[in-house]
């Protein structure tokens, strides 16, 4: 029997475990913000790899970023050798998980199976990836005991809040050191027929317009910092928009708008604080003396970042040479460099054989639009050979009704057991 075979059939009989472990990860509801949970899921996931074999490892990022005794950033890493040196295989994924929003049909947390998918928040994005990885090891240690190398598993905290809590921790403490872990596989929601290459730039920034506070029956007396901030609007509408839309990438981002240089006004805050929900009293009567926004820019591999913050400070110059009382601070708040893993890589090529062997078709070859937790392992750790590879569907994650089709995640256990035949097996 092949290596594909015998892994098919011991994945397919493991469609139940599969299921149940997706589902009891779901129901363990581990928002961030402000980061619920996170030590019963890496309880729960250490529970079901030690009996495997896994030597588990609880890991606080203690001093991280939101870390905090109320709400600890836990992370969980397992490991299993092999019975001779060989290649490390770790399979990285986040098990936090967003904000449910509103217009759910279903139960955000209640992990119901329905017509061969699983629903709900965090069932995509990503602890079905989760489930899928851990399942597709199972399955090949119990297929192929004799194995060189190492197997990682590792689920980790912060993923959507920047990852400082989780893999940027671990990787400064040596975790994704190229002399310890050799490839790197991480199961988010990319197409299970699709290897994910890395993601674009992102650039993060505050800015806030100044003005004075008078009464506001006489604005007159003060100035206004949401006009200011308004001019400031008016000009990222009508000069810098049209910019971005000329700036186009070679990377093979997903979906097609992301294609092009991006920017998203995150939030809007101006004048009087809003007061709290029980409060039933007017505002004061103010001119805002403050007003601030919070820039969300993501950029192109072949773009330039001192270029990315110029484009943001000579629009804000240009409207201060326009408004004689006009004045402002830019604050930067967070910045990726774009990565991208090349596909000659020897991960890229094993997984994408693994696809044509399960799916019986070339596997496709993306970027994601958004950053995910591979820059810290490129950017700290150092470590060139990673990629996204998982079930689920990309736009679903972060929507209400969020699903995981339990077909797909067994796909990409296939897949994974295979790269893993390949890797840690004698050639």
């Amino acid at each position: 029997m092949s290596h594909d075979d015998a892994l098919r059939s011991a994945i397919e009989s493991r469609r139940d475990a599969l299921i149940a472990l997706t589902q009891s990860l779901v129901r363990i509801p581990t928002l961030n913000p402000p980061g619920r949970h996170y030590h019963d899921i890496c309880v729960a996931l250490r529970d079901y790899l030690e009996p495997l074999g896994f030597d588990c490892r609880m890991i606080r990022a203690e001093g991280a970023p939101a870390d905090s005794d109320k709400y600890p950033r836990w992370n969980l890493v397992a490991r299993r050798d092999g019975s001779r040196p060989g290649e490390c295989v770790h399979f990285n994924g986040h098990h936090d998980v967003v904000e449910v929003g509103h217009g759910w049909t279903t139960d955000p947390f209640g992990a119901e199976l329905k017509d061969g998918r699983i629903y709900g928040r965090g069932t995509c994005d990503m602890k079905g990836g989760i489930a899928a990885s851990v399942i597709a090891a199972e399955a090949f240690i119990a297929t192929c005991p004799d194995y060189a190398g190492a197997i990682e598993i590792s689920a980790t905290a912060d993923e959507e809040s920047g990852g400082f809590g989780g893999v940027a921790y671990l990787a400064e403490k040596g975790f994704f050191a190229p002399e310890r872990v050799q490839h790197v596989i991480i199961p988010e929601p990319l197409h299970k027929d699709r290897i994910c290459l890395g993601h674009r730039g992102v650039w993060w920034a505050e800015i806030e317009t100044k003005g004075r506070i008078a009464h506001g029956s006489m604005p007159f007396l003060g100035d206004s910092a949401i006009r200011h901030m308004g001019a400031v609007l008016h000009e990222i509408e009508e000069v810098l928009y049209p910019i971005l839309a000329t700036k186009r990438t070679e990377m093979p981002v997903i979906p097609e708008g992301a294609r092009q240089s991006t920017l998203n006004i995150n939030s809007v805050h101006g004048g009087e604080p809003e007061q709290e929900e029980d409060y039933t009293g007017l505002p004061a009567p103010c001119v805002a003396d403050r007003c601030r926004i919070v820039l969300d820019r993501r950029f192109l591999i072949e773009e330039d970042l001192a270029e990315v913050k110029s484009e943001v400070t000579r629009l804000l110059e240009r409207v201060k040479a326009a408004r004689p009382t006009f004045d402002y601070e830019i604050r930067d708040l967070f910045e990726v460099i774009p990565s991208m893993t090349d596909k000659d890589a020897p991960v890229v090529r094993s997984v994408a054989r693994a696809i044509e062997t399960v799916l019986e078709r070339e596997a496709g070859y993306v970027v994601s639009p958004g950053t995910y937790d591979q820059k810290h392992i490129d950017r700290i750790g150092k470590l060139k050979n990673c990629i996204a590879y998982g079930p689920g569907v990309l736009d679903l994650a972060h929507q209400p009704d969020e699903w995981i089709g339990v077909d797909d995640m067994l796909d990409s256990a296939r897949v994974m057991a295979l790269t893993l035949a390949e890797l840690l097996l004698d050639k």
